[in-house]
């Protein structure tokens, strides 16, 4: 059968609309059959469910209607009889559908817009999830564009097969594009929006400043040297913290190049902005101290519960180490993850000295000893009452200046203490009304039960119903501003693991949930030869 010229010219515009834009021919061939049912639907009513199909191969269409097989005609539109469909089809069965072919029909000009329409609806909407698929794999990429426009301080990129966005915010202060200036930047997002794929670039992101690297040191691209963290304060001041996998190779050398030449390839992308390049270290007070560069470090102390660290510097070195508005010490703590707080060794000391002060007063008051024996035990690092009634005599007595004796008199008045103070406790939980069974939650003791009875948790139902924040506190947004909001334990020493543990024992306790099945470990048999 010879091939029509019309037939010809409807594969030829699918291949071309598909070849233009990069999509399927099939797709296009789809959506102009959807166009044609769409038509034949307005010439042979809406009522029917009507197929049509063009043959790829020699542009051919057909139109078909399709009709449901049921034992009982309710719509003739869209259902047969059994009977009629036999006739047709003998071997058709209820349920089955029968395609009925019609003959072709003429567009008029409305139904040809109309067709027109549904093909360019639909080859926009392959475009743009053939778009939306190709970039959503792309997110962590630095991408190169043209800027097509500026809109409002945001700037639309052209990326050639598709428009991204780099918002106001995501711009490098005092950074200024115009239309037809070449722009690179990092796909931080890819959304699926209504009007097509939404890409998201940045040029303010950290990771922005680690890809910029990645291309200018090829030890880095390479694997040998690692960017462990980025901080960044865009256009100002940055750190990065950098390892290497060979240990023949200076990471810090490599990322600054000869005469610096690497980075300040980097640098005059970013406009200028400082980047001090740090050595990473697995031990936290060292990369700390690394962070903290130019400022000199005399003394850090770690609180790993919480991860802070106390920083102890000179008088001459607080400036650099806090550095102008705190951009220092924000970044480095950024950084590193570690909250950083920063002294002058006069100021720790003064700390240091109302501690010691604060420790003997409260051994004199609370076990009713001297001055002088009070000083010693706070010189020996007792800084609470239930240290010295759980610490072994032994070890008590081998301390100069307390004998045996006294060791065994020091520990009993301390567990007087503690047993008056628990008494105490108990009366005042009492008196809140916090019911006795709380005492039995794994992890509470006398004082935060007092504490948890005053902020209005009195039962294990209450407990068991508390969030972590409800104990330990939580920060939040009050017009513009962070503010604490305390907890109802937060000055009992817990940390978020304990918190949660609690909450869960009590859950446990008050039937909320099964408490979990430990299973035991079996140790391998000994081999025993004879």
């Amino acid at each position: 059968m010879a091939v029509s010229a019309n037939r010809l010219e409807l594969l030829q515009i699918a291949d071309a609309v598909a070849r233009e834009k990069s999509i399927d021919k099939q797709i296009v061939i789809a959506a102009m059959e959807e166009s044609i049912q769409k038509a034949a639907k307005s010439r042979y009513g809406q009522d029917n469910e009507i197929k049509a199909e063009i043959d790829p191969k020699t542009g051919e269409t057909r139109l078909h209607r399709l009709r449901l097989v049921v034992d009982k005609v309710e719509n003739e539109a869209t259902e047969i009889t059994l009977d009629e469909a036999q006739i047709r089809n003998p071997a058709a069965q209820t349920g089955d559908l029968i395609a009925e072919p019609l003959p072709p029909i003429d567009f008029g000009r409305i139904a040809a817009q109309a067709a027109k329409q549904v093909i360019f609806q639909k080859v926009r909407d392959a475009e743009r999830e053939k778009q939306f698929e190709e970039y959503k794999d792309r997110i962590g990429e630095v991408v190169h564009g043209t800027v097509k426009r500026v809109e409002y301080g945001n700037v639309v990129v052209d990326l050639g097969r598709g428009e991204a966005f780099v918002r106001r915010d995501e711009l490098l202060p005092r950074e200024t594009f115009r239309t037809g200036d070449r722009i690179r930047a990092y796909i931080y997002d890819v959304r699926r929006e209504a009007r097509g794929p939404q890409i998201f670039l940045s040029r303010t992101h950290p990771q922005f400043m680690a890809k910029l690297f990645a291309q200018e040191v090829p030890e880095i691209y390479d694997g040998i040297i690692e960017i462990k963290s980025v901080a960044r304060d865009p256009g100002s001041r940055a750190k990065i913290a950098v390892i290497s996998n060979d240990s023949s190779i200076d990471p810090v050398g490599a990322c600054v190049g000869m005469r610096g030449s690497r980075v300040q390839a980097v640098v005059q992308e970013l406009q200028g902005e400082k980047i001090d390049i740090i050595p990473w270290s697995l031990d936290a007070a060292n990369f700390v101290v690394n962070a903290l560069a130019p400022a000199e470090v005399a003394k850090v102390v770690l609180d790993d519960d919480t991860r802070r660290i106390e920083v102890v510097v000179g008088e001459d070195q607080l400036s650099l180490a806090i550095g102008r508005r705190g951009q220092n010490v924000r970044l480095a703590s950024q950084l590193t993850g570690w909250q950083i707080d920063i002294l002058t060794e006069a100021e720790e000391s003064e700390r240091r000295q109302e501690q010691f002060r604060k420790r003997t007063e409260l051994f004199m008051n609370s076990i009713d000893v001297d001055e002088t024996l009070a000083q010693l035990l706070a010189a020996e690092n007792f800084s609470a009452v239930e240290d010295l009634a759980y610490v072994a005599v032994d070890e008590l007595a081998e301390i100069q200046g307390i004998g045996e004796e006294t060791a065994a008199e020091l520990q009993r008045r301390a567990l007087e203490y503690l047993e008056k103070q628990s008494a105490i406790l108990d009366e005042k939980r009492r008196e809140l009304g916090v019911e006795d069974g709380m005492l039995a939650v794994e992890g509470v003791t006398p004082a935060m039960a007092v504490a948890l009875g005053e902020g209005g948790v009195k039962t294990l139902e209450d407990l068991a119903g508390c969030a972590t924040d409800d104990l330990l506190g939580w920060t939040e947004q009050v017009n513009g501003e962070r503010k604490r909001q305390p907890g109802i334990l937060e000055n009992t020493g817990l940390n978020a693991d304990d918190a949660n543990a609690i909450i869960m024992a009590a859950r446990v306790a008050a039937g909320w949930i099964e408490a979990p099945v430990v299973e035991a470990v079996e140790e391998p048999a000994e081999d025993v030869t004879e």
